[in-house]
């Protein structure tokens, strides 16, 4: 491994970071200038002029919203191909994609009605993040988990029904995150979570993520649709999903096996 190489694992995380807030800021800068045709009349502080983009505080934020949208992207392009380089470990890969990922599906939704069309707002700010745009759209899951999936074929086991439970588990615990511990927010998730689940062959009937998935929707459905979960009982169910997500991640066969 020679010394670039090195100094970009070192520096990975710190790289990622720098992205995620230059990307940011890149965009608002992006946002807020705006040219002004040149006048022989006009001094050179006036060639270009910065423009109040928001009137409110519901404005400011969906601004805010989009600069972390592009920020998201931006990072998860310098990643992947910090992947596909080979100059970042698997396992290190894995994670910071997966909150990659979790970020994205929570604010695309935030944004799905001034943001219908994610490519749109991807060519229209000129990002060139193609690696980005696969990742977050077409597969929804990092690569490591794609090639994990794809080894498990052959017992009969699907891909899609792997990366279908890889979201469900992310969306469920991002969903506790944002507070959303009302009965009939909470039920529908570990009900789709529990479904996929069973679509998997390679799982035990006694494998945890399916009993504790069960356990859950039996609490659930004694309570009342507009009941919520207090946060002992919220806290609780986020550390059962994230035991039950890793349970599954080492369930699936690696390279090889």
């Amino acid at each position: 491994m020679n010394n670039s190489i090195r100094f970009h694992l070192r520096s990975l995380r710190f790289t990622i970071d720098k992205s995620y807030k230059g990307a940011s800021k890149e965009l608002n800068y992006i946002l807020k200038k705006r040219p002004v045709r040149r006048s022989p009349h006009l001094s050179p502080s006036f060639i270009q002029m910065e423009v109040k983009l928001w009137n409110d505080k519901r404005e400011r934020e969906m601004y805010e919203n989009f600069a972390e949208l592009y920020a998201i992207i931006k990072a998860t392009e310098k990643l992947e191909k910090a992947y596909v380089r080979d100059i970042i470990p698997s396992t290190e890969y894995e994670l910071e994609c997966q909150k990659l990922i979790a970020h994205f599906k929570t604010l695309s939704s935030t944004l799905k009605d001034t943001v219908p069309s994610i490519e749109r707002f991807h060519n229209t700010y000129k990002m060139d993040c193609p690696a980005a745009m696969n990742r977050l759209i077409t597969s929804g899951v990092p690569a490591t988990v794609e090639h994990r999936a794809a080894t498990t074929a052959s017992s009969g086991t699907s891909a899609a029904f792997v990366a279908e439970c890889v979201q469900n588990f992310i969306t469920a615990m991002d969903s506790l995150k944002l507070n959303m511990v009302a009965v009939d927010q909470v039920f529908p998730l570990l009900s789709d979570l529990s479904g996929s689940l069973n679509k998997l062959s390679i799982l035990p009937p006694d494998f945890e993520g399916k009993v504790k998935m069960k356990e859950w929707l039996g609490r659930l459905a004694k309570m009342g649709a507009a009941d919520e979960l207090t946060e002992q009982q919220s806290r609780q169910l986020h550390f059962d999903l994230e035991s039950s997500y890793n349970s599954f991640m080492a369930a699936l066969p690696t390279d090889g096996t």
